[in-house]
């Protein structure tokens, strides 16, 4: 592979510089510089800025800023209703951001315009790596990609994408049949510091979490706001598309944290995780689906 016409073709496509990793041209500094910065961040080195690595600088570059200015995510109006088939749903959640919103997020590309109802059958939970969702936002946007939903890390949800149309967030198969949810969380420890500088205060940890059958290393947690407007979002979209409340569980009837091949194959009905899909993801090993979705059915009674 020609590592330096692969830079080139990936910073035209995502915009990014070689001046990001401290060096002048699309040359073989770069790819070394790209390589230093694989290695210091513990993912695969090979000098070649995908959109893995992508992801990790652009987070990488938001920490030095001194300080978070949300462009668009104060004194936005807010509603308690989510959009399907251009109808408007409740939700029992009072920081709902719609994508048409004074200052909202709406895709404008990246995603499937589906004119017919579409019915949706797997509701999929990412964590996006970024230090909030407007900026989770601009990374997918860059990539090309899209989601329907996002929690910010004050637990304010933002709907980004009409749940007909079909974004492009964990695979074909599983996006026609789909609606995403990105959960903002930087995941990694290092970034701690900006959350408390920037007055959002100490994430909790997660220690001894498996996935995939493999230990994981310390890694922050959703806040608890962002738990109950988790569980807000996934009773309104039960409510609303009918996807019932289930998720893949394993022997002992709690919730895996393996691949599930019905997932997988899109034949699955019920709230996942991006690992459910494949071995290659490991998020959202934090969520425990089945006692989430136990306390929505005893809060309607069930």
């Amino acid at each position: 592979m020609d590592k330096i016409f692969y830079n080139e073709a990936s910073a035209a496509k995502l915009g990014w510089e070689p001046e990001w990793f401290g060096a002048n041209d699309f040359d073989e500094d770069l790819i070394k510089k790209i390589r230093e910065f694989q290695k210091n961040i513990g993912t695969t080195v090979d000098g070649l800025c995908g959109p893995n690595t992508f992801r990790r600088i652009w987070t990488h570059r938001e920490e030095k800023l001194s300080s978070y200015s949300p462009a668009v995510l104060q004194n936005q109006p807010k509603t308690n209703h989510i959009i399907y088939n251009n109808d408007f749903y409740p939700i029992e959640w009072g920081r709902v951001i719609l994508p048409f919103n004074h200052g909202g997020l709406a895709h404008k590309k990246g995603f499937k315009k589906v004119m017919k109802k579409r019915k949706p059958t797997i509701f999929c939970t990412h964590w996006d790596v970024c230090l909030s969702s407007e900026s989770c936002f601009k990374v997918l946007t860059r990539r090309g990609l899209s989601i329907h939903f996002t929690i910010d890390n004050d637990g304010t949800i933002r709907q980004h994408l009409d749940m007909n149309h079909i974004a492009a967030h964990a695979g074909s198969k599983v996006n026609a049949k789909s609606i995403g949810l990105e959960i903002s969380n930087a995941f990694y420890p290092k970034y701690q510091n900006w959350y408390k500088t920037n007055g959002f205060g100490e994430r909790p940890m997660v220690e001894g979490a498996k996935v995939h059958g493999r230990s994981m290393k310390p890694f922050m947690d959703f806040y608890p706001v962002q738990y109950e407007a988790l569980k807000a979002l996934m009773k309104a979209v039960h409510d609303c598309t009918g996807i019932p409340l289930k998720t893949p569980l394993d022997k002992n009837g709690e919730t895996s944290y393996n691949v599930s091949r019905t997932v997988a194959a899109a034949r699955f009905s019920g709230f996942v995780s991006h690992y459910h899909i494949t071995k290659r993801k490991i998020d959202c090993a934090n969520v425990d689906m089945k006692k989430i979705m136990d306390q929505i059915k005893e809060s309607k009674g069930e």
